[in-house]
């Protein structure tokens, strides 16, 4: 395996200035296509590139790849259910003018779904079509369908197979073939220490001590955030629950709005959270600052809910661990993640977010986690999550549909 570092990219485009962060990363990406191009050329002199594996925001590569006779897939890096609305949302953007974000009443049909799914609940650069963004979502979800193929971190057994159907059959792009689709997952990374190993070991002792499914773990991912009034809202639910509970806080961001912050570890966890709260709890709750080593919390025999972002790294160690969540959607494509996992997938319970700002107050949290850990509801997610995590492990079995799919995989480039 070998590596090509890029020369250092300027970022010089003023009409991007005061445009949002997408669309400034997405026009820096942009920048590096002539070191790529030029990478192609280089590498296809001494070898024969069998295929070419972009992510979805590098898909101005895929124009320069065909021209050079690359065959070029896809690494799709979550679910099936939205790979299909991105498959389909060139569609949607036909048959409106108007802005999602001021459609707010709307809700969009997409193929193989049961449940429609809320125009403001689409991936934030795919609801302003003043931002670059939007055109470049388009321009991305367009040319998935002219690749060679689409390599998705997901399993068969996983997704509902109406929406497979829907994929398969071309109904999630009208007007052109569908390529192949090879779902190879659940793909997860060796979980790396970002934070003190010390508290991590803190974490996984506390939890050791406590009973089976009874423990409610909240994480948010490596830069979910929130204001320190949410903060004491989600203390005083987790508070008037009466459940056990592991909760991973982060320091509130600088601006409120912001629902991402990074790695700030130095913070006065006792002064964001309600007076006495950590007192009050200590029996029965463990908070930590920043970071738990989320795959082996997920993995303890007393862990019974996860309460997450829907980040789909997230889905799918959760799914791995048969563990039934609480989701709280945050940011980019996970609120489509949180209607998937809630109406289709029926691995999760959903909380209630203030419409305008995703705020969820503490009463809701409170019955939510109780519904999840006391309710026959609650019972058959955490059946249904643990018969899940078993299919999980098959995928990957000796004759399991992602090692078949793998395998047709490079069948198809070799």
């Amino acid at each position: 395996m070998s590596f090509r570092q890029f020369p250092r990219v300027q970022n010089e485009n003023t009409s991007l200035i005061g445009r949002s962060g997408a669309a400034i990363m997405f026009d820096f990406i942009r920048r590096n296509d002539p070191h790529v191009r030029l990478a192609l050329q280089e590498i296809s002199k001494s070898s024969a590139i069998r295929a070419f594996i972009i992510d979805i925001f590098c898909s101005s590569a895929l124009p320069m790849a065909k021209e050079l006779g690359i065959p070029t897939y896809y690494f799709y890096t979550s679910d099936a259910a939205t790979l299909a609305a991105f498959l389909y949302f060139p569609t949607i953007g036909e048959q409106t003018t108007k802005s999602l974000k001021d459609l707010t009443e709307t809700v969009f049909e997409f193929p193989g779904f049961k449940s429609p799914i809320k125009a403001s609940h689409m991936p934030e650069p795919m609801l302003d079509r003043d931002d670059p963004a939007y055109w470049d979502m388009l321009y991305f979800c367009s040319h998935l369908p002219k690749s060679n193929g689409i390599i998705a971190n997901t399993f068969e057994e996983l997704e509902p197979p109406a929406v497979l159907k829907a994929i398969a059959g071309g109904l999630c792009v009208p007007d052109a073939p569908t390529p192949p689709v090879f779902y190879i997952g659940p793909l997860i990374a060796e979980e790396k220490q970002s934070g003190d190993a010390a508290e991590g070991e803190v974490c996984l002792s506390w939890l050791d001590k406590q009973p089976s499914r009874s423990v409610v773990f909240l994480c948010f991912g490596s830069r979910g955030s929130f204001s320190g009034a949410q903060l004491k809202e989600m203390a005083n639910g987790l508070e008037k629950s009466g459940q056990r509970f592991l909760w991973v806080v982060k320091k509130p961001p600088l601006d409120e709005k912001t629902k991402q912050v990074h790695g700030v570890h130095d913070f006065d966890l006792e002064g964001l959270l309600p007076e006495g709260f950590l007192e009050r709890t200590k029996d029965r709750g463990l908070v930590v600052k920043s970071w738990a080593p989320q795959v082996a919390v997920l993995k303890k025999e007393s862990v019974g809910g996860f309460v997450t972002h829907c980040g789909w790294n997230s889905v799918l160690e959760a799914v791995i661990a048969g563990v039934p969540m609480v989701a709280w959607p945050l940011y980019a494509e996970q609120h489509m993640n949180r209607s998937v996992l809630v109406k289709e997938m029926e691995l999760a319970i959903a909380v209630e977010q203030r419409e305008e700002d995703g705020f969820v107050f503490g009463d809701e949290l409170e019955r939510r986690v109780r519904e999840l850990m006391e309710s026959e509801k609650g019972r058959e997610l955490r059946e249904r999550s643990r018969k899940m995590g078993e299919m999980a492990l098959a995928a990957w079995g000796e004759s399991g549909s992602s090692t078949r799919n793998l395998v047709n995989f490079v069948n198809s480039i070799t």
